[in-house]
């Protein structure tokens, strides 16, 4: 009974028969009718025109976009638990030639104007100092807190007037717009994101994720970065048909929405022991070894996680589209027996 991070979860059987279908002979890369598709598919869902490209990782996504708006001389500002800091291998730094990731504090990982601020303010102007060129924020964060649309229009406020590209890695996007029930594009173009992220193979994709851009001169110049960066596959409709797959029909919510009910139950069941507010489909809880060891002895497998200060232990608990009810409901009575 696993509960490691939603990348290990299935693909959808959706998800499978749509590459399937993709089998038929098409023009190669980006050239053919699902990839095309892909614009009109995030336009109408965001309700604004859309670019939309393909990749095969998030890292990918996130870097190519923060490429588009820093120049290797310049800094992105994102949280220094941010994934593009933490958990990305230096690609940040690869893909833009060397920019600067300029790293700020936030609870739950979330940054705000004020925070960004403390960055950016103490700042010289001129060659001596690496100059803020973005912002980058995570959605849900990496501690699973989703911004609300005003938390993101604030940042894009802030970043339109200091003239900073904004890009939300949106690896839970899916999750974070289940929580809120809001309107995608309030989360975004409404907010003033230039660049998302958009997550699929953590939310029932195999291995493909999406590039939206709302400024659409930053999608011509991704386009060239991609092919650079070896990011053009020659079948890319069997990328595109994952990703058009998702959209229409919503089963991208559909996905999210039993991916974050399965850990609202099991944050009930833990109570006090969470340390996050569980707002997406990710659970920090304090469990001491002991209790861990009572858990995976019982079949139960999680991440191993950094504690609170005074806290023994403490683990991750993540939730998929396919987490079994059963093994849901079994941890959660394992957790409240402990």
């Amino acid at each position: 009974m696993k509960f490691f991070s939603d990348n290990t979860a299935a693909v959808h059987p959706r998800i499978w028969e749509a590459m399937h279908a993709a089998d038929n002979p098409d023009s190669g890369y980006d050239g053919d009718a699902l990839s095309a598709r892909m614009d009109d598919a995030f336009s109408d869902l965001f309700g604004t025109e859309c670019a939309a490209m393909w990749v095969a990782t998030g890292t990918a996504a996130n870097c190519l976009a923060l490429a588009a708006m820093a120049q290797p001389h310049g800094g992105v500002v994102c949280h220094r638990e941010a994934h593009i800091e933490m958990d990305e291998g230096g690609a940040p730094g690869f893909y833009t030639h060397g920019a600067k990731l300029m790293l700020a504090d936030g609870e739950g990982a979330k940054l705000t104007p004020d925070a960004i601020r403390a960055v950016i303010d103490p700042l010289r102007d001129g060659v001596h100092q690496v100059q803020p060129h973005a912002i980058s924020i995570t959605q849900a964060t990496e501690y699973g807190r989703v911004y609300t649309p005003s938390e993101v229009a604030a940042i894009g406020s802030l970043a339109q007037g200091r003239g900073l590209g904004l890009h939300m890695d949106g690896a839970r996007f899916a999750n974070a717009v289940a929580h809120l029930g809001c309107h995608p594009a309030e989360l975004t173009a409404q907010a003033g994101v230039d660049a998302l992220s958009f997550g699929m193979v953590k939310n029932g994709g195999m291995n493909a994720e999406a590039m939206v851009f709302f400024d659409m001169e930053l999608a011509d110049v991704v386009r060239f970065r991609r092919k650079r960066a070896g990011h053009l596959q020659s079948k890319g409709r069997y990328l595109a048909a994952q990703i058009v797959a998702m959209i229409e029909g919503d089963l991208w919510l559909d996905n999210a929405r039993a991916a974050n009910t399965a850990a609202q139950e099991l944050a009930q069941a833990c109570g006090t022991r969470v340390f996050h507010p569980v707002e997406a489909n990710e659970i920090f809880v304090i469990l001491s070894p002991a209790e861990q060891a009572t858990l995976r002895a019982q079949g139960f497998d999680f991440y191993d996680w950094t504690a609170p200060a005074g806290a023994a232990g403490a683990v991750r608990l993540v939730t998929a589209w396919n987490s079994d009810p059963a093994h849901v409901a079994a941890l959660a009575r394992a957790i409240a027996a402990l």
